[in-house]
């Protein structure tokens, strides 16, 4: 180890005579935080080369990975880079990876920092203080190989380190369902982008597609079939697959609004289930639910709490992420006050706030119970008309989730003294764009065409790259405020996205909030946005992946990606 250091301070010293090299030849994505290559130079990688790293479960299977990937992919750059192979050079034989703590869990906040150092001749070296710092970079030694024969980039100095520690994805399997081979291609894909939280959003009114031990009813009802089910076996596989590439996975049963479907096993724990979400004649403010597919969890039923702290407990147990997400957003008024017990409540001086709080009051501290941190979206402390008092929601042990009103909602919430998770709807929601997915909508017979700004959604337009790539997560918050913003996640909802179109929807554009998360999206020494640079990076990122088996979306016409710029606009770089 001792020997390890020594050549990567050795590298350091080299890295700091020498400036950075044309952003021309940096392929790597995310952009490393540090990347020096004075003169772009190659080897080839030797047929014999191997990694040699400590051994641990988890390290050792990503290791046996990449070595397998840096032999067989023999990526092909989309233009011809402007490297000099150098004969000269014996080929690479080994890398060398040192870990300093081996027994680091894959939590929040843990260590990803990494430095290698590919020298010109002997062997490269990858240290790191964590094995999840070394997957990172394992995976950026990979992006510095490619061709057939494969070469590698040397005279290579790089270290590199997340900005934000939270960097999801959120993926909600209720509305439609996703097979595991779908979820773990989509775990091994957020690896390689160096993202590390996959927010699972399970269960919803449509479906229960998770299996729960102790109230195996709820899937074997609510969900759409038996071959439609995450079985607990399906959810260790899930979870071990994380654990080989970095990424946490990270449960969400949402409560209590957004549960029409234990109704099939429990009808008289749930309110307004299987009723016609907005009925007609009514004014939006009187609906049932905010789309169809109605249902609530009654907070006055005793029953409610016996199978959620069931629900719970077996969730805790198969999940061994330290967050819990409890969901808690979209409380409908309407859909509450469709039950005579909770009519009964109203009349005797109650409110809405009230049943949530209760309902909160009787449900979070079980979930701590289970030494979880408790993440819920932020209605339940910003709702305009039901939420809970911050004196219901301790600091120290809950996380809020933002997804409306931008800039503003996140700065009410860490202004509020609470962590903060960022998914803005209007620049991170993935499912925007696509039109509605309401049936019998007039809005669509206008000959002249008035949904062309919002795509016939709510959330329009799309979203393309470059609006989640220039999205500043802390824009506005002060210092102290920033450092309560725990980092981002991009989400797809699934009214209208399936297996049939996953990657796509979610690649490339991901992997543009992917590197805001980790490096930023400006340049270091004059602070202006790199959009216009990162094109031709993300071009040639989205044709790996697609090598990789990622279906990512095309971002360009390939004439553009094989004349760098000439599909640029004039428009001046702007701080």
């Amino acid at each position: 180890m001792q020997s390890m250091l020594l050549i990567i301070c050795a590298a350091a010293f080299w890295f700091l005579a020498f400036p950075i090299s044309s952003e021309t030849n940096v392929w790597v994505w995310p952009k490393p935080r540090t990347f020096s290559w004075p003169t772009p130079q190659a080897t080839l990688l030797s047929p014999a080369f191997t990694i040699a790293a400590p051994n641990h479960t988890h390290l050792s299977a990503a290791v046996k990975r990449y070595l397998h990937l840096v032999h067989a992919e023999h990526h092909s750059p989309l233009v011809t880079p402007s490297v000099n192979l150098t004969p000269s050079y014996d080929p690479l034989q080994t890398l060398f990876v040192a870990v300093s703590d081996l027994a680091a869990p894959l939590h929040h906040g843990v260590n990803e920092s990494y430095t290698l150092a590919i020298p010109l001749s002997g062997p490269a070296n990858l240290a790191a203080e964590t094995v999840w710092g070394a997957m990172r970079g394992l995976e950026t030694f990979s992006q510095l190989v490619w061709g057939d024969p494969s070469r590698v980039a040397v005279g290579v100095y790089i270290w590199d380190a997340p900005l934000f520690a939270h960097r999801g994805i959120m993926l909600d399997t209720s509305r439609n369902y996703y097979p595991v081979e779908d979820i773990v291609r989509t775990i091994g894909a957020m690896s390689a982008n160096k993202l590390n939280l996959f927010h699972w959003h399970i269960t919803d009114s449509h479906s229960f597609p998770l299996v729960v031990p102790s109230e195996p009813d709820l899937a074997a009802r609510g969900s759409y079939g038996p071959d439609m089910q995450y079985s607990p076996d399906d959810v260790t596989r899930i979870v071990q697959f994380g654990l080989e590439h970095g990424v946490r996975v990270l449960p969400e049963i949402d409560s209590p609004g957004h549960t029409g479907s234990w109704a099939e096993a429990y009808p008289e724990i749930v309110t307004c289930a299987n009723m016609f979400w907005w009925p007609a004649g009514s004014e939006w403010e009187d609906r049932l639910a905010s789309e169809p597919g109605t249902g609530h969890l009654n907070p006055l039923n005793p029953k409610t709490y016996q199978v959620l702290k069931r629900v719970i407990h077996d969730v805790a147990t198969l999940f061994p992420e330290p967050f819990f997400h409890s969901g808690a957003d979209e409380i409908i008024p309407g859909c509450w006050k469709a039950d005579p017990t909770i009519q009964s409540f109203l009349s005797n001086g109650g409110t809405l706030s009230q049943l949530l709080e209760m309902f909160v009051n009787s449900t979070l501290p079980y979930i701590l119970s289970h030494n979880r941190t408790v993440v819920y979206w932020e209605d339940v402390l910003l709702d305009g008309n039901i939420k809970v008092p911050t004196t219901a929601l301790p600091r120290e042990h809950v996380i809020l989730q933002t997804w409306n009103n931008g800039h503003n909602n996140t700065k009410r919430i860490v202004s509020s003294g609470y962590r903060a998770i960022v998914s803005s709807s209007e620049f991170y929601y993935l499912d925007c764009g696509h039109g509605g997915f309401l049936g019998n909508d007039s809005q669509f017979d206008q000959q002249a065409g008035d949904n062309s700004g919002n795509g016939g959604s709510w959330c329009g337009p799309f979203k393309t790259w470059q609006t989640i790539y220039n999205y500043d997560i802390t824009y506005g918050l002060s210092g102290e405020e920033a450092k309560l913003v725990l980092g981002g996640e991009v989400a797809l909802w699934s009214e209208q996205a399936d297996p049939t179109v996953l990657d796509a929807r979610i690649w490339p554009r991901a992997s543009a909030m992917a590197e805001t998360l980790w490096s930023g999206n400006r340049d270091d020494q004059t602070g202006l946005k790199r959009y216009a640079e990162a094109m031709n990076r993300l071009n040639e990122w989205r044709y790996r992946m697609l090598r990789r088996g990622i279906r990512a979306e095309p971002l360009q016409p390939l004439w553009c990606v094989r004349n760098p710029g000439m599909c640029d606009t004039v428009q001046p770089f702007v701080s």
